[in-house]
C-alpha cells in the first residue's frame, strides 16, 4: 500500500507509531503497527494502528481500512492459536458516542474466553419499521 505516513504530533497513537512512547509491538509492516493494549479487555487484546493519522472510518481511505482488516485477520488467527481462546471480537469505534476515546483510527482484536467479563452487548429492539430502515439505507447506497 505504501501510504504516505502523515502523523499528528498531538495524537498518542502517532507518538507510539513514531516510537516516542514505548509499546509492545506484536506486528509491524510498512503501513500498520499492532500493539498490546495497555488497558486490555482480555488476555491478548491487541490494537491495530494505521501508520497514517486518520481520525475514523469516515476519513479513512477504503484501502487503509481494508488493510487494517487484513492485519486484524492475521492477528486474530495468531491469538486463537497462541491462547486457544473461545472466540474473537474485532471491534472498531467511530465517534465519542460509539466509544472512541483516541481519535486515530484503530481496530481492537479482543480474544474471548468462556465466562470472561468482557461486555460487548446491546439491547435488541423490535420497535423499528425494518422496511422503512431498509429503504432509507438503500437510497443512500
Amino acid at each position: 500500500m505504501d501510504m504516505e505516513h502523515v502523523l499528528n504530533d498531538d495524537c498518542i497513537f502517532c507518538k507510539i507509531i513514531k516510537g516516542d512512547i514505548p509499546s509492545r509491538t506484536v506486528y509491524e509492516d510498512d503501513d500498520y503497527k499492532a500493539i498490546l493494549d495497555v488497558s486490555p479487555a482480555s488476555r491478548g487484546h491487541v490494537i491495530i494502528l494505521p501508520k497514517h493519522h486518520v481520525a475514523n472510518v469516515f476519513e479513512a481511505d477504503e484501502e487503509v481500512y481494508a488493510g487494517a482488516m487484513k492485519v486484524a485477520k492475521k492477528i486474530a488467527t495468531a491469538l486463537k492459536k497462541v491462547f486457544n481462546c473461545d472466540g474473537i471480537n474485532i471491534l472498531q469505534n467511530n465517534g465519542e458516542v460509539a466509544g472512541q476515546t483516541v481519535f486515530h483510527l484503530h481496530v481492537h482484536v479482543i480474544p474471548r474466553y468462556k465466562d470472561d467479563t468482557v461486555n460487548i452487548t446491546w439491547k435488541q429492539h423490535d420497535d423499528f419499521d425494518l422496511d422503512k430502515v431498509f429503504e432509507e439505507i438503500k437510497k443512500e447506497l
